[in-house]
């Protein structure tokens, strides 16, 4: 009767245990689901602030091509003007002067 009884209770105490070792995995689970959940969390704003500041730096390199691009043009532009007025002035002078 007594083995029984010692074993009855044995066998009490090791389910318990069992649950209790159970409760705490779980817990230990869910803390872990939790600390990995935060982590990308983390991981996903940080990329989120590298992608926002590579689109700004782009559209400010952008800016700046387009502001490099315009300067060349308007220097060309005035560059050739200054040439067609060379040009223009030479040919009246040559029409002006009489042949040698």
């Amino acid at each position: 009767m007594r083995d029984q009884k010692n074993q009855a209770v044995e066998e009490a105490k090791r389910k318990e245990k069992l649950v209790e070792e159970e409760s705490a995995q779980l817990a230990r689970q869910q803390a872990r689901r939790e600390t990995d959940l935060a982590r990308e969390q983390a991981i996903q704003k940080e990329q989120a602030a590298k992608e926002a500041k590579r689109k700004e730096k782009l559209v400010e390199e952008e800016s700046a091509q387009l502001a490099r691009q315009q300067a060349r043009r308007q220097t060309d532009l005035a560059r050739e003007q200054a040439i067609a007025e060379d040009q223009e002035a030479r040919r009246r002078k040559a029409k002006n002067q009489p042949p040698e």
